[in-house]
């Protein structure tokens, strides 16, 4: 798999045999018992730079959050934030990185704060509850349907959302008019307004990199739904939090919504 370490580095006991048993890993994770399950990660030991970034920014104390990691991968930061004292609710597509995770929390000592669920993104749109904090770090940019999945799960998100995503180069933003007449189209051209480039082919040998939205592109998409970007703890990482005073028009979202409730039932 492209970016991923078969963990061949780990050691040769029996926890080191079940990390490349369980390979590849795209999460090099730091277990309690000093073996670390991608220690010859191409990007290095990630995500635990992305989380030095990240983590000052994340209340030291979550006792008592409900927390939402989407797209959580191996679940490194399922275990930091319950580390902290949440409860984690997290979900990925893939059997393969939940069959890590789950045997990661049971090396953590984490089983019952921690559960793991086999959901896409869209699963998203029939969950009534609500979390104080979702983590949505590495999806936006793989989803044919960015801008319905950020409203899922702005919906979802009561006190604070992790966005990270892959942009394009630059972070200029130009002040957008509340309107702008056809003849002026042409400064949609600029390189401060807010686009996503659209990628048909693949990106890093990855057929599921659809999106590279710019700097600008990414705060409006979240002003849209709602939400106000914060702070910026690193590069591509933007906290975002609800914006009560934006009104935003969740029509079209609702029908969307609708559909693939009626769809379901027809296809139980």
């Amino acid at each position: 798999m492209t970016l991923q370490s078969l963990g061949g580095d780990s050691p040769d006991d029996e926890i080191g045999r079940q990390i490349r048993m369980l390979a590849p890993w795209f999460h090099n994770l730091h277990l309690p018992t000093g073996h670390q399950t991608a220690p010859d990660h191409p990007l290095a030991d990630y995500p635990s730079y992305k989380w030095r970034q990240l983590e000052p920014h994340i209340p030291q104390d979550l006792q008592g959050w409900r927390v939402l990691d989407i797209g959580c991968n191996a679940g490194f930061y399922t275990f930091e934030v319950a580390a902290r004292g949440a409860h984690v609710l997290a979900i990925d597509q893939d059997e393969h990185y939940l069959t890590q995770a789950r045997w990661a929390a049971e090396m953590f000592g984490m089983s019952g704060s921690v559960e793991f669920e086999r959901r896409t993104i869209y699963d998203l749109a029939d969950t009534a509850e609500a979390f104080d904090l979702v983590v949505f770090m590495g999806v936006l940019y793989h989803l044919r349907y960015p801008l319905l999945a950020l409203d899922l799960v702005a919906d979802l998100t009561d006190k604070l959302l992790v966005l990270q995503t892959l942009t394009m180069p630059g972070d200029d933003v130009d002040t957008v008019p509340d309107d702008l007449p056809l003849a002026e189209r042409h400064r949609m051209l600029s390189g401060g307004w807010p686009k996503m480039a659209f990628i048909e082919g693949r990106l890093a040998d990855d057929h599921t990199n659809w999106w590279a939205p710019n700097h600008a592109a990414v705060e409006a998409m979240v002003r849209s739904t709602g939400l106000r970007v914060t702070a910026r703890p690193g590069h591509e990482i933007y906290l975002c939090e609800p914006a009560p005073d934006v009104q935003v028009d969740r029509s079209e979202l609702d029908l969307a919504v609708r559909r693939a409730r009626q769809w379901k039932k027809v296809t139980g």
